[in-house]
C-alpha cells in the first residue's frame, strides 16, 4: 500500500567538533590573556612564533600539542584538529585580511615539473594547489574536521585578534592565475576578484590571503613588568652548586 509519510529511521550519530567554529570555550580569553602577560614578564620582550602559539593555544582550549611536519594537525582534540598561525599587524581589531604562509609546494619535486615563469601560469597554479588540496585530505582522512586558528597580534602583544576557519581545498579553476612583476605567482578569485594566493617559485613558498570574519574575539592586556632576575633566581633558592663545570682536554 502506497504511502507519502516520511518513512521513521533510526537517529545516526553525527560526529561533533569540539566546539562549533568561532565559539571558543568561555575561559579561553581569560586563559590566553593570562599566558600573554607571563609569557610578557617572563621573556621581558614581545615575542611568540609558531611553535609556542601552538603549544599556548592547546593548553588554553585543553587540547594535545602535537607538532607536525605537515603543519596543519598540530593541535588536536578528539576528532577536531587545528593548524595555528600568528600574523604581526599594528592595529589587530582592524584588520580585514591576512597573508597565511602555508607550507612549502614545490611542482618540481612533487611532479618533477620545472617551477619558474616559463610554465603556462594556469598549469602552475593547478600543480601548486593539487599539492595543498593532497595535503588537507590526508589529514581529513584523520580528522573529521580540520580548522586553522590565527593570532593577530600587535607589535607588543597587548593586543590580539583570534579566529579560526575551516582548513579546505580548492579548485583551481575558480582562479585567474598569473605571473606577478616580482616573478611570483598570484591566483586570484574569478567571481570577486580578490586576490587569494601568492606562490614563489625560489623557495616555493605558499600564502593564503584570508578574510578575517566578523565573528573573532579582540584580547587586550595590560602590558606586565618584565620579572627581575635575581629576584626570581633567589625566590627559587638558587646557588652556585646547580652548575657543574668540567674542563675538557684533548689527550694523545
Amino acid at each position: 500500500m502506497e504511502s507519502s509519510r516520511s518513512p521513521k529511521l533510526r537517529t545516526v550519530q553525527k560526529s561533533v567538533s569540539a566546539f562549533p567554529l568561532n565559539e571558543f570555550p568561555k575561559e579561553f580569553p581569560f586563559l590566553l590573556g593570562k599566558e600573554l602577560i607571563y609569557l610578557l614578564a617572563a621573556k621581558g620582550k614581545p615575542e611568540l612564533e609558531g611553535s609556542e602559539w601552538e603549544s599556548i593555544f592547546a593548553k588554553c582550549i585543553g587540547a594535545d600539542w602535537k607538532p607536525s611536519n605537515v603543519g596543519l594537525d598540530d593541535v588536536v582534540m578528539g576528532n577536531t584538529a587545528w593548524g595555528a598561525k600568528t600574523v604581526k599587524s599594528v592595529h589587530p581589531s582592524k584588520q580585514k585580511r591576512v597573508r597565511l604562509i602555508s607550507g612549502r609546494n614545490s611542482p618540481n619535486y612533487s611532479f618533477g615539473e620545472r617551477s619558474d615563469q616559463q610554465v603556462d601560469a594556469v598549469l602552475m597554479g593547478k600543480l601548486v594547489l593539487e599539492i595543498w588540496n593532497e595535503r588537507v585530505s590526508a589529514i581529513r582522512e584523520k580528522f573529521k574536521h580540520l580548522r586553522t586558528v590565527v593570532l593577530i597580534k600587535s607589535n607588543d602583544l597587548t593586543e590580539v585578534v583570534v579566529f579560526e576557519f575551516e582548513t579546505v581545498r580548492y579548485d583551481h579553476e575558480l582562479y585567474d592565475w598569473a605571473w606577478n612583476k616580482n616573478n611570483n605567482l598570484t591566483g586570484t578569485h574569478k567571481k570577486t576578484g580578490e586576490h587569494s594566493f601568492t606562490w614563489q617559485p625560489h623557495g616555493a613558498q605558499f600564502t593564503i590571503i584570508e578574510e578575517v570574519p566578523d565573528k573573532c574575539l579582540v584580547i587586550k592586556i595590560k602590558q606586565p613588568e618584565a620579572l627581575d632576575k635575581e629576584k626570581v633566581l633567589e625566590v627559587l633558592g638558587f646557588d652556585t652548586t646547580w652548575i657543574t663545570v668540567t674542563q675538557k682536554t684533548n689527550e694523545l
